[in-house]
């Protein structure tokens, strides 16, 4: 099974892990925990400035997955183009499930939470915990979206708030 798994990943290439967002595979190293030797994949996430360990039998487990494809990304942008879908809940429930869509690593799913909680210039100001969540999955998103097309996340970020602002008017 482990071999498999090599096939899927391999050093240098990007993959998304749901509770982090997008990162690089290093390398695939075995280590030695409590007397088992496990082959590991070593994700560094530049941007955080953090390197994960992912035992290379659970990758697909845990959810990480390799990047979009262009097609997703197109569908990730159309969802901005859409009308907020904002639920009359209590904020507690609807920013858990922000928060779970966030850390889903669903592209998509990430691209409605920015939908649904990007404000305009001209609407009611954000809350400390709406803001944060906003630029979480915003900033997944422009990652992600940049890896897939290979431009720069500023590129990707200038894109996002295009079309975001063409929703507006």
């Amino acid at each position: 099974m482990t071999k498999k798994k090599n096939a899927e990943f391999r050093p240098n290439d990007f993959v998304v892990y749901p509770a982090h967002g997008v990162g690089r595979i290093v390398s695939i190293d075995e280590q030695e925990i409590a007397g088992i030797k496990l082959e590991m994949f070593v994700i560094t996430f530049d941007k955080d400035k953090m390197t994960l360990r992912v035992p290379t039998a659970k990758a697909s487990s845990v959810g990480m997955r390799s990047l979009s494809t262009l097609d997703i990304v197109g569908k990730a942008m159309d969802t901005l183009k859409g009308r907020a879908r904002v639920k009359r809940a209590m904020w507690s429930r609807r920013a858990q499930e922000y928060e779970q869509k966030i850390n889903s690593g669903d592209l998509i799913s990430i691209a409605e939470v920015v939908r649904d909680l990007h404000r305009n210039d001209d609407q009611r100001e954000q809350s400390y915990s709406e803001r944060q969540l906003y630029e979480a999955a915003l900033e997944r998103l422009t990652r992600e979206v940049a890896a897939v097309k290979g431009i720069e996340e500023v590129k990707a970020q200038m894109h996002v708030d295009e079309l975001l602002g063409e929703r507006a008017a």
